[in-house]
Protein backbone atom coordinates (compact mmCIF):
# COMPACT_ATOMS: atom_id res chain seq x y z
CA UNK A 1 0.00 0.00 0.00
CA UNK A 2 1.35 3.57 -1.34
CA UNK A 3 1.99 6.31 1.29
CA UNK A 4 -1.41 7.76 0.21
CA UNK A 5 -3.63 4.80 -0.32
CA UNK A 6 -6.54 5.56 2.74
CA UNK A 7 -9.47 3.84 3.67
CA UNK A 8 -12.17 5.82 1.28
CA UNK A 9 -14.81 6.47 4.39
CA UNK A 10 -11.97 7.60 6.91
CA UNK A 11 -11.03 10.02 4.34
CA UNK A 12 -14.53 11.55 3.86
CA UNK A 13 -14.87 11.85 7.54
CA UNK A 14 -11.78 13.42 7.55
CA UNK A 15 -12.44 16.03 5.36
CA UNK A 16 -15.98 16.32 7.20
CA UNK A 17 -14.31 17.20 10.46
CA UNK A 18 -12.23 19.94 8.62
CA UNK A 19 -15.08 21.44 6.89
CA UNK A 20 -16.91 22.13 10.15
CA UNK A 21 -13.50 23.60 11.84
CA UNK A 22 -13.66 25.81 8.54
CA UNK A 23 -17.33 26.62 8.92
CA UNK A 24 -17.15 27.27 12.78
CA UNK A 25 -14.34 29.59 12.90
CA UNK A 26 -15.72 31.46 9.71
CA UNK A 27 -19.13 31.68 11.50
CA UNK A 28 -16.85 33.36 14.81
CA UNK A 29 -15.07 35.54 12.74
CA UNK A 30 -18.36 36.34 11.09
CA UNK A 31 -20.01 37.30 14.29
CA UNK A 32 -16.75 39.07 15.52
CA UNK A 33 -16.57 41.34 12.89
CA UNK A 34 -20.60 41.85 13.22
CA UNK A 35 -20.91 40.75 9.82
CA UNK A 36 -23.81 38.78 8.31
CA UNK A 37 -24.00 36.07 5.77
CA UNK A 38 -25.48 38.56 3.56
CA UNK A 39 -22.25 41.03 4.36
CA UNK A 40 -20.47 37.97 3.11
CA UNK A 41 -22.22 37.47 0.03
CA UNK A 42 -21.65 40.76 -1.44
CA UNK A 43 -18.12 41.12 -0.63
CA UNK A 44 -17.57 38.24 -2.07
CA UNK A 45 -19.56 38.96 -5.23
CA UNK A 46 -21.81 35.88 -4.67
CA UNK A 47 -25.15 35.27 -4.29
CA UNK A 48 -26.09 34.24 -0.79
CA UNK A 49 -27.39 30.75 -1.92
CA UNK A 50 -23.52 30.11 -1.89
CA UNK A 51 -22.70 31.76 1.08
CA UNK A 52 -24.91 28.96 2.75
CA UNK A 53 -23.20 25.96 0.83
CA UNK A 54 -20.17 27.60 2.08
CA UNK A 55 -21.50 27.64 5.73
CA UNK A 56 -23.21 24.12 5.85
CA UNK A 57 -19.96 22.10 5.11
CA UNK A 58 -21.58 20.48 2.42
CA UNK A 59 -19.80 22.35 -0.57
CA UNK A 60 -16.09 21.42 -1.50
CA UNK A 61 -14.05 23.98 0.31
CA UNK A 62 -11.22 24.16 -2.08
CA UNK A 63 -8.28 26.44 -1.21
CA UNK A 64 -9.80 29.07 -3.43
CA UNK A 65 -12.95 29.15 -2.02
CA UNK A 66 -11.14 29.62 1.48
CA UNK A 67 -8.98 32.04 -0.11
CA UNK A 68 -12.07 34.06 -1.65
CA UNK A 69 -13.19 34.20 2.13
CA UNK A 70 -10.60 35.37 3.45
CA UNK A 71 -10.33 37.98 1.30
CA UNK A 72 -13.55 39.18 1.43
CA UNK A 73 -13.39 39.88 5.24
CA UNK A 74 -9.62 40.83 5.33
CA UNK A 75 -8.96 37.67 7.40
CA UNK A 76 -5.89 34.93 7.07
CA UNK A 77 -6.23 31.76 6.79
CA UNK A 78 -4.18 29.09 8.33
CA UNK A 79 -3.58 25.49 7.72
CA UNK A 80 -1.70 23.48 9.81
CA UNK A 81 -0.76 19.80 9.93
CA UNK A 82 0.04 18.07 13.42
CA UNK A 83 0.26 14.56 14.35
CA UNK A 84 -2.89 13.01 15.55
CA UNK A 85 -3.32 12.99 19.19
CA UNK A 86 -1.16 16.21 19.94
CA UNK A 87 -3.55 18.50 22.30
CA UNK A 88 -4.35 21.50 21.07
CA UNK A 89 -4.59 22.62 24.41
CA UNK A 90 -0.86 22.28 24.69
CA UNK A 91 -0.51 23.89 21.39
CA UNK A 92 -2.29 27.03 22.33
CA UNK A 93 -0.42 27.19 25.90
CA UNK A 94 2.60 27.85 23.65
CA UNK A 95 0.71 30.48 21.74
CA UNK A 96 0.11 29.05 18.15
CA UNK A 97 -3.13 29.27 16.76
CA UNK A 98 -4.18 26.17 14.51
CA UNK A 99 -7.33 27.36 13.39
CA UNK A 100 -7.73 27.24 9.91
CA UNK A 101 -9.27 30.31 9.21
CA UNK A 102 -8.51 33.34 11.54
CA UNK A 103 -8.68 37.25 11.84
CA UNK A 104 -5.52 39.08 12.13
CA UNK A 105 -6.92 41.03 14.73
CA UNK A 106 -9.57 38.83 16.27
CA UNK A 107 -8.61 35.50 18.70
CA UNK A 108 -9.78 32.75 16.34
CA UNK A 109 -12.90 30.90 17.69
CA UNK A 110 -13.26 26.78 18.19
Amino acid sequence: MGIFARDESRTTAAASRIARQATASLAGLLAGQGKTRSDLAAAMGVSPGRVSQIMSGEANLTVRTLAAVAEALDADVQITFRPRGQSTDAKTCRGTDSSPIRSSGLPAHH
